[in-house]
């Protein structure tokens, strides 16, 4: 790899309006639970990590691909940050996030090619189904409208794997959340490539409840467009913030 292709790629992370219905997301909310200013939603910094998988994978990775994040720290809204990425030993990729006055990865990503089994949901507790058409804050132009200029998903009429999590977000934002929460990690396996503007069916089954600065919860979201499975998230929340400043 030559030295251009190992600077960081770099981006100013900025919430979308629709992020405004977590507390969390705005100024008020977030001081009110004890941040400086509004945190920037997990999903979009997510999104801004897809750029270099994307450019180094391509939509195999979008189509069958997988990838685990983990929310470290909390991005304020209007940070500078800069998302380097290293091989990984089993042929992966790993990215973080950097920014500005923190002093570790504020997000780690790694991600591989191919998925490592996307299945049957498992058992648990059943929220309820809900259908949901793939275009304005769910298509192809997620990271766009967050900043992002990479157009792959875009060109090419597919939605963009930021809008699977973002999905579990809504669920657990009607069916989970009692006021400001916070999405702390994920793992998303891709099934196939969604059409922008296809229908999808969400159903999420409640794998966990525990205790651990504030009240979490464990998800599984399958996504299915015509009974096909297109992507799975495995996804943890602090749904109840059990004190001013809770880190994620």
């Amino acid at each position: 790899m030559d030295k251009a292709s190992r600077v960081p790629w770099s981006i100013v992370a900025r919430n979308l309006p629709e992020h405004a219905r977590n507390p969390i997301h705005t100024d008020a909310g977030a001081r009110a639970a004890g941040f400086n200013r509004a945190l920037v939603a997990g999903v979009t910094t997510y999104a801004y990590c897809c750029h270099p998988i994307i450019e180094r994978l391509g939509l195999d990775w979008v189509a069958s691909g997988q990838a685990e994040v983990r929310f470290r720290a909390p991005v304020d809204d209007g940070s500078r940050l800069w998302i380097p990425v290293e091989d990984r030993p089993d042929g992966g990729l790993d990215v973080a996030v950097v920014c500005d006055g923190v002093g570790r990865p504020v997000v780690e990503v790694s991600a591989w090619r191919h998925h490592r089994g996307v299945g049957d949901q498992r058992p648990g507790e059943q929220l309820t189904e809900v259908t949901v058409r793939l275009d304005g804050e769910y298509g192809a132009d997620y990271a766009a409208r967050a900043g992002d200029e990479q157009s792959v998903c875009e060109d090419a009429g597919v939605v963009h794997p930021a809008v699977w999590p973002a999905l579990a977000n809504f669920v657990f934002h009607n069916q989970l959340a009692r006021g400001s929460w916070i999405h702390t990690r994920s793992v998303v396996r891709h099934g196939a490539l969604a059409p922008a503007g296809a229908e999808a069916v969400v159903s999420t089954t409640v794998l966990r409840r525990f205790r651990r600065r504030g009240e979490r919860v464990v998800a599984e979201v399958v996504v299915r467009i015509e009974g096909t499975i297109v992507a799975t998230v495995e996804h943890e929340a602090i749904i109840d913030l059990a004190e001013p400043g809770v880190e994620s």
